[in-house]
């Protein structure tokens, strides 16, 4: 299986990054965003680009790929729905319309979040623009898209978030977190259980495609069978 990450450098990107590499079923990996992600590996191609709206230039390097996990996000905090929009639903749409016409084939898995408002019409503005960016990926003409809304997702191999704040956070609520996911393992996931259950998604399908909490946490124990 052939992979491209968009967002391998974030926190959830990493630990899919780290999955695929590790996976002896993932031949190549294309790992797109705006900074290197700082490892090197064989099967590990970057492709760095200030925007990653325009791909015109790479299409080359985009197409005959099984799979996209697109691992990119910011937190709605301090931003207004116009900003939010153009970064989680603009250009979104805009890669995954690109890679469907490159690759029909390719299953699409998107990294959404709980408590995402399918019906476009919540007061929640981030709910909002995540239902709304769901619901027009699912339009798409890909083999498949699969939506992971998970909640708390616990860093482990060194594996840091992007986000000051979200550092800080996990930094404090690291022996919370840990004991959490021993007592409430379906609720409570890891990059590294995230990762692995994109690729089981991707690799065997799911009849369900929004993938709550504990579906990701199953799929990722039936990836490590």
């Amino acid at each position: 299986m052939d992979v491209i990450i968009y967002g391998a450098s974030g926190m959830v990107g990493q630990g899919a990054l780290r999955a695929c590499l590790a996976d002896a079923g993932v031949r190549r990996v294309v790992a797109v965003g705006r900074t290197p992600c700082g490892l090197a590996h064989p099967k590990l191609q970057e492709l760095v680009r200030r925007d990653l709206s325009d791909n015109g230039a790479v299409e080359a390097d985009l197409t005959g790929f099984d799979a996209c996990f697109f691992c990119l996000g910011v937190s709605s905090s301090g931003m207004d729905e116009a900003a939010y929009t153009r970064i989680t639903y603009d250009l979104t749409l805009a890669v995954a319309t690109l890679l469907a016409r490159l690759n029909p084939a390719m299953t699409f898995v998107y990294v959404s979040g709980a408590g995402t408002d399918s019906s476009e019409r919540g007061r929640v503005m981030w709910a909002r623009i995540k239902g709304r960016t769901e619901n027009a990926l699912q339009r798409l003409p890909f083999k498949a898209v699969y939506l992971f809304r998970p909640g708390a997702i616990q860093p482990l191999g060194g594996i840091v978030s992007k986000t000051p704040a979200y550092r800080l956070l996990y930094t404090w609520t690291r022996p919370l977190l840990t004991l959490l996911r021993h007592l409430a393992p379906t609720w409570v996931l890891t990059t590294n259980s995230v990762g692995r259950a994109m690729i089981a998604v991707a690799r065997g399908g799911l009849r369900k495609n929004v993938l709550e909490a504990p579906d990701i946490y199953a799929a990722s124990r039936e990836a490590g069978r």
